[in-house]
């Protein structure tokens, strides 16, 4: 199934106007978006596709969910920003909400989630310092291969991923790489008494929906204790009611050091995330050491509240929890030779092909595309599926059968 030349024709221009006058850092589907409403996304000609891919597990409550753009609207009429210079009447307040919320003393407001990984890696090292004991610009964080927390100079500084890292040396020292999903080497990296923290995404979303063994974030997080180092938990992706739990490392009774929360926590509304830790962290940071002009801005305050409400007033975790069950179990009944493995936790999942043509995954996301549902390859090989958590299962099943469907054009090569 083609879609028009008329559509190809206009979807192009906007393409191309793009491409004249924007940078050339992604490498997008050829669909150009114009309108959202829960699980459903229209293109610039009107054609409607399910979203199964939620802006990253931006948009967990669905695009434009009406309780959270009214708070939006409401807000932005009233006040939208007054840089931390002043204080304002709502950051109080969403402060108190968002601890509250997830069990931590503190929380600090930012912007993006690359924005937040930075914040969490800045308050471990200061603690290193302050608390552990550590000399002076010896703190060191174990990271792990794989991981995905940005494309930051810092960040990228310990990326496995060679699109991330090649020609943007030199890089930030201060890191250890450690396999992922490997406890032996986490034991052995711990020995180090200089280092401060260990960051870690519970699943790695970036490479694949990459989940790991039952017990690992568990005895990471003993090993961590034990060693007196921070355990800093990444779930911009993964939380948020993503995996079937308020945050993936709750699949485990897991409580980070410091949280790192994003994507969803603004139901996809505006750029948010927030790094949360108890006193004893957090407050290893005094004025002037840290801040950003839009961090806790008004605006983004009224809408956190409002997402995050929405998680629990419609039970979204436990809808991921057995949607995804049933997601999984029919994707396995299709008992499709060029699926090679369905991993996932929750409505967070992917499916690994089979196929010799290193462009199978790409050409596999266009079918999908012609038939009214939109994914994108991570890794060459790999699909991620995570639509928004609102999905009904008559909805599901409706996208189960555009894959199956869609899996033909892999047959067919």
């Amino acid at each position: 199934m083609s879609l028009p030349i008329d559509h190809l024709s206009t979807t192009q221009q906007f393409i191309e106007r793009e491409l004249a006058y924007s940078a050339h850092n992604y490498h997008p589907l050829p669909v150009v978006l114009e309108r959202g409403e829960g699980v459903y996304l229209w293109d610039v000609e009107g054609k409607r596709y399910y979203d199964f891919l939620s802006g990253y597990s931006a948009v967990n409550q669905g695009h434009c969910h009406p309780k959270i753009v009214k708070a939006l609207v409401d807000q932005a009429q009233k006040l939208t920003l007054t840089s931390r210079a002043f204080h304002a009447d709502l950051l109080g307040e969403y402060a108190e909400y968002i601890t509250r919320y997830f069990g931590y003393q503190k929380a600090l407001p930012m912007n993006s989630g690359v924005e937040a990984v930075e914040t969490a890696l800045k308050l471990a090292r200061r603690w290193g310092y302050d608390k552990k004991g550590i000399p002076a610009n010896q703190a060191k964080i174990i990271t792990v291969e794989g991981n995905f927390h940005g494309r930051t100079l810092n960040v990228v500084s310990f990326s496995t991923d060679p699109s991330s890292r090649d020609g943007f040396g030199p890089f930030m020292p201060g890191y250890e790489v450690i396999p992922y999903n490997n406890l032996s080497a986490l034991e052995a990296a711990l020995s180090d008494p200089t280092v401060a923290g260990f960051l870690v995404e519970p699943i790695q979303g970036e490479a694949g929906v990459y989940v790991p063994e039952d017990g690992y974030l568990a005895r990471a997080y003993e090993l961590c204790k034990r060693s007196n180092v921070l355990f800093i938990g990444d779930e911009i992706q993964t939380g948020l009611a993503r995996t079937g739990k308020m945050l993936a490392c709750d699949h485990e009774n897991v409580r980070p050091d410091i949280l790192i929360l994003g994507k969803a926590l603004s139901g996809g509304m505006l750029p948010i995330s927030a790094v949360l830790a108890d006193d004893e962290v957090m407050l290893c940071i005094r004025p002037g050491e840290h801040g950003s002009t839009y961090g806790g801005n008004p605006l983004a305050c009224k809408v956190a509240m409002a997402a995050l409400d929405v998680i629990k007033a419609e039970s979204l975790a436990d809808r991921a929890q057995e949607l995804g069950i049933y997601f999984r179990k029919q994707l396995q009944q299709l008992n499709h030779p060029n699926i090679l493995e369905i991993r996932g936790k929750g409505l967070l999942n992917a499916i690994v092909i089979r196929h010799g043509n290193p462009d199978a995954a790409w050409q596999l996301c266009l079918a999908l595309r012609n038939h009214g549902l939109l994914a994108k390859p991570t890794h060459g090989d790999k699909i991620r599926f995570a639509p928004p958590l609102v999905i009904t299962k008559e909805q599901l099943d409706d996208g189960i059968r555009i894959i199956s469907e869609s899996l033909a054009v892999l047959i067919s090569q």
